[in-house]
């Protein structure tokens, strides 16, 4: 079939060059919505000047527009299911420009003083809200590397995209602007998906704005080693165990990690628009918004901006940050092949991958580690440490499956015991809650000197080692009898790496409120045994700086002379025990395992062989899990 072109279409198109003349005169604010709609416009325009016995004229389309909403478990563009989506679905587009709008909403809910949980902690504490502010800024400067861009915007989702679509009508509607049309811009979003009560209910709302748009939320799936719908249970994840080593053993030897997608091309990534509108306050491709605007006042941003050269790195958000600390742990220092001997240190920057800041905020997919400890096999060596790491990271997965199979049951003070947490179960506990011994614990002063370490460590630097964690989990939740939400809450607050489903699960966990196995930890025994010298306790006490090794987990135990001769007076400089130091005790309620696996026999009388790999302060090798496997695709 031929088609003839009308006279008037030679018309059409020099009123359109004219026109885009005018709009590339025009100021930087208005045109991108003016672009747009003259793209729009002209293809309507070239489509009426074709002439068949049976197309009629057409005088108005639906115009689609994609969005990649970029929140803060997905900041990076390597592996990122969910953009690769957005991104596969603009390329596709048959009635629109193509192209993907990257978007990133920095949400006051979230950022800022006024931003408390319930508990009375800041939702987002000035070192993790710097350590995001690196990570979208990083992630602005690959977009741009490849092509396209970043909207930066501080405001609620659900208000932020009906603003930018509303400026796009009201753009078209200027007196002053030359183009006018009745097209309509259907939004659709992409995201990746959450299972947390707070994000679900960010969803629900941005979806209600976008139906009012005739637009659509798609979220997909994309921080895990392993796919829900892959998971070998009966009903996927509300089949699956709530204890973790039935979950790995039958994982581990059903599934198979996907292989880490692609970056797009810079085709693909090409804005659908030279340039976004910036008649939007804070909303644009250059904005980026300070630790100020974002709510912080003067001392957070202080705290913020210095380094404490105490800590065991200085860490940067961001994609190319995150690359990098892989290449360096992995390749550069090999310190793979020793990862499982060192990974309970506490002092320095390598006894162990330090990934979890990245890891936490999508800056690095865990799909791709995978990959790159394989790679290591193939390349120099296969050993346990090589295995460990994709263990420690199916604990990511075992977490955010286990959030998403019981919902609030994870916020609960109960748990997933509900009524049973008042007396038929073994792990029931009455929860009691002192402020005044809380805001102790928080600050380090608990007379316990590995607790108050770990706590000093975590106020200064928003780090803490898994060994650490534990540790003071434990304490305040068991030793202490306090509402372990308000341990959930502070380091929600504080923690550079904070993970929704493995902070909130781990310490539910640590409660015993999952039903497993209960760990009560014997502070004074875990400092002599992983800090056995008191170097890190030093590092963070000063006021225990002359204190041997002899009583440097016991302070408690000097007399008045001694206390004089090692120049701390307790209850003075440091203070007395909180609570009266007592015996480790234990609960594993007549079952194996009870999520800390098999218990391996008993091996303190046995004498252990030298292990020059082992951490520093670490007086034995720890107990663990038989060594399992992992496949990819």
């Amino acid at each position: 079939m031929k088609f003839s072109v009308k006279p008037s279409s030679l018309f059409h198109q020099k009123v359109h060059s004219h026109k885009v003349q005018k709009i590339l005169g025009r100021p930087i604010v208005s045109r991108l919505a003016s672009l747009y709609l003259l793209a729009s416009s002209f293809r309507v325009a070239s489509v009426s000047a074709l002439s068949t016995s049976t197309m009629p004229s057409t005088t108005a389309t639906s115009q689609a527009i994609h969005f990649h909403w970029f929140r803060h478990g997905d900041l990076r563009l390597h592996d990122n299911p969910a953009f690769c989506r957005a991104v596969e679905a603009a390329s596709k587009n048959d009635v629109g420009t193509k192209g993907v709008v990257p978007i990133f909403c920095f949400d006051p809910r979230i950022f800022g003083q006024g931003a408390t949980s319930e508990f009375g902690s800041l939702k987002c504490g000035p070192l993790r809200a710097k350590f995001i502010l690196e990570s979208v800024t990083n992630l602005r400067s690959n977009l741009e590397a490849h092509g396209s861009g970043l909207v930066v915007a501080h405001g609620k989702p659900e208000e932020i995209f009906p603003s930018i679509l509303n400026s796009f009508v009201a753009d078209a509607r200027d007196p002053s602007n030359p183009i006018s049309s009745s097209n309509t811009m259907i939004p659709r979003v992409f995201c990746q998906e959450e299972v947390a009560s707070e994000e679900l209910r960010v969803d629900k709302a941005v979806k209600r704005e976008l139906k009012l748009k005739a637009g659509s939320l798609e979220t997909i799936w994309g921080s895990t080693l392993y796919e829900p719908d892959d998971l070998p249970f009966q009903g996927n994840v509300l089949g699956m165990p709530d204890t973790f080593t039935p979950f790995r053993n039958k994982v581990e030897k059903k599934c198979i990690i996907g292989s880490p997608l692609p970056v797009p091309s810079k085709q693909k990534l090409a804005l659908p628009f030279d340039v976004f509108t910036e008649k939007m306050e804070k909303c644009s491709l250059t904005y980026m918004p300070t630790l100020k605007e974002l709510g912080y006042d003067d001392e957070d941003v202080e705290k913020a901006a210095t380094h404490d050269a105490r800590g065991v790195m200085e860490f940067k958000g961001g994609e190319t940050a995150a690359l990098a600390r892989v290449k360096d742990y992995i390749w550069d220092k090999d310190r793979l092949r020793i990862y499982f001997d060192t990974r309970n240190g506490m002092l320095g920057a390598d006894y162990s991958t330090k990934f979890s800041p990245w890891l936490a905020h999508g800056c690095l997919s865990p799909r791709f580690v995978a990959q790159e400890c394989r790679r290591y096999e193939e390349e120099r060596i296969t050993n346990k440490s090589t295995y460990w790491v994709v263990f420690e990271l199916l604990w990511r997965d075992f977490f955010k499956f286990f959030a998403q199979k019981h919902g609030n049951q994870i916020f609960s003070l109960d748990g997933l015991l509900g009524q049973d947490a008042h007396g038929s179960h073994p792990n029931s506990r009455r929860w009691g809650l002192d402020k005044r011994h809380l805001q102790a614990w928080k600050e380090g002063r608990t007379g316990y000197p590995l607790v108050d370490a770990n706590m000093r460590e975590l106020a200064a630097t928003g780090f803490m080692s898994n060994r650490g964690r534990q540790n003071v989990c434990s304490f305040l939740a068991i030793d202490m009898n306090t509402d372990w939400r308000y341990g959930a809450d502070h380091f929600e607050q504080e923690l550079l790496d904070y993970d929704i489903y493995s902070n909130w699960g781990n310490w539910c966990s640590g409660a015993g409120m999952t039903g497993g196995r209960l760990n009560r930890f014997n502070i004074v025994k875990q400092g002599k045994d992983y800090d056995c010298e008191g170097e890190y306790v030093r590092h963070w006490i000063p006021e225990l700086a002359k204190v041997p090794s002899q009583w440097i987990h016991e302070p408690w135990q000097m007399s008045t002379e001694q206390q004089a001769e090692y120049d701390v007076r307790l209850g003075v400089d440091y203070p007395r025990p909180l609570v009266a130091p007592s015996a480790p005790r234990s609960n594993n309620n007549g079952k194996k395992g009870g999520g800390g696996g098999k218990q391996q026999p008993d091996q303190r009388n046995k004498k252990q062989q030298p292990n020059a790999n082992r951490g520093k302060g670490q007086k034995q090798d720890m107990k663990s899990l038989k060594q399992g496997t992992f496949r990819i695709k």
